[in-house]
């Protein structure tokens, strides 16, 4: 059978990693994006149906515009859906995608996490390809988390240069994604709204695939569909916050804030960490755990948090599996090692988990910022540590935790999943 983690039976070398594992393919698989629309859209008498929701499809253009790290997994689905309903379309990813044959939808492939001009190229052929379309035209639209960097489209003097350095700047002193994007929904011609404005008046069907704890659509690749809440004073606000004030070449542009102009676009949660949860769950049920969802929105720093879910590891039954989601975050001091949230909240972990425990945090979207989608903190780790002479605290002092996991060899490979609702962890105790 093939596995979404591709080292699946490396990693596997006893029952409670297979079982914590399994659960971790359970999740992937309820995210799979393409599989999602193939499962919630349907063309029954020249309509297309999602939920509640009906689309006449008779008579009209129908457009696809996918933006971030689901947009090329979606575009195959879409042109497989819709066939010649279908009229045209552009995705815009963050990587390509093996065996992708298109026929109708362009593509685009952008820099992640930093913004580059090949992002600016690439917002700015979308917004084109949006404006001029009709009222009678229909476009769909697949949003998704990676959309904030891609969707790069400052006004002078602000460069992609700038914008990078503003974005590790935040990132490197804990800011939350809220307060991330409501910056960078205000420094971007394409997000914050942009897109509804560009398709005006067309009817837009927006499936949003929520990478934010919360699920508030206005953050979710900075709202490229949403009418935007925030104002250039919020934004101006969390760079006073975080002491970025003076910050070079930050030009705040205003979101579009006329009403009319989202009337007829339908914003839809399409994907959520909870279709994940919910799958996770059923697989550690029917592996004999008592499993609990405990949080779907954490948040905090991820070696805090890992600490915290190992010690209610301890507290636990037998046979209990704790699940969670949302997005940590790691503080950088002076050291700046190589890894990611999820592996730093392993890392720590590892400093106290018992053999009888197991802690798996990895990223939905396969890159926990580096081409490890998470890893394993356990027994059979820590005696690989022991094997090669490494030290977890020391790594995890200086962030360091890629190069750990991979001097032990108990990191998850995924490569990119095409899919993206926030970081992961499944916790069991046998």
């Amino acid at each position: 059978m093939a596995h979404r983690v591709q080292n699946f039976d490396a990693l596997t070398t006893n029952p409670l990693r297979t079982d914590a594992l399994s659960i971790a393919e359970a999740g992937y698989a309820a995210i799979n994006v393409g599989e999602a629309l193939r499962r919630k859209l349907r063309i029954e008498n020249g309509e297309l149906h999602i939920n509640d929701a009906v689309y006449p499809l008779a008579g009209r253009k129908v457009f696809f515009v996918g933006v971030g790290k689901c947009a090329l997994e979606a575009a195959g689905a879409i042109e497989e859906l819709l066939g010649e309903h279908l009229t045209d379309g552009i995705a815009f990813d963050v990587s390509v995608r093996d065996n992708l044959s298109l026929s109708k939808i362009e593509t685009h492939i952008g820099t992640h996490p930093l913004p580059s001009e090949v992002n600016v190229q690439a917002s700015r052929r979308i917004l084109e390809f949006l404006s001029g379309r009709e009222a009678s035209d229909l476009v769909i639209m697949l949003v998704s988390g990676g959309g904030s960097a891609l969707l790069c489209l400052h006004e002078s003097p602000m460069t992609c240069t700038d914008e990078s350095l503003l974005w590790s700047e935040l990132t490197k002193r804990g800011a939350t994604i809220q307060d991330i994007n409501t910056i960078r929904k205000h420094t971007s011609q394409a997000r914050g709204g942009a897109l509804a404005f560009a398709a005006y008046p067309a009817e837009v069907m927006s499936l949003i695939v929520s990478d934010v704890p919360g699920n508030d659509i206005e953050y979710i690749a900075s709202g490229p569909t949403v009418l935007d809440t925030t104002t250039v004073a919020d934004a101006r606000a969390v760079l006073e916050k975080y002491t970025l004030a003076a910050a070079t070449n930050v030009q705040l542009i205003e979101t579009p804030k006329e009403a009319k102009y989202f009337e007829r676009v339908t914003n839809i949660l399409f994907l959520t960490n909870q279709d994940a949860l919910g799958a996770m769950k059923d697989e550690a049920a029917a592996r004999g755990y008592t499993a609990q969802i405990v949080d779907d929105r954490f948040t905090g720093e991820a070696s805090v948090l890992g600490r915290a879910i190992v010690e209610k590891l301890h507290g636990s039954e037998a046979k209990t599996a704790l699940l969670y989601a949302g997005e940590s975050t790691v503080t950088l001091g002076t050291h700046r090692g190589e890894g990611g949230r999820s592996q730093e909240m392993a890392l720590a972990a590892l400093e106290d988990i018992r053999d009888n425990e197991i802690m798996i945090p990895f990223a939905s979207d396969g890159r926990d910022n580096t081409d490890h989608a998470g890893a394993i903190a356990d027994g059979v780790t820590r005696a690989h540590a022991h094997a090669k002479n490494v030290s977890a605290g020391g790594y995890l002092h200086d962030h360091r935790s890629y190069d750990f996991f991979r001097v032990t060899d108990d990191a998850l490979v995924t490569g990119y999943t095409g899919s993206n609702v926030s970081d992961l962890i499944v916790a069991l105790k046998k």
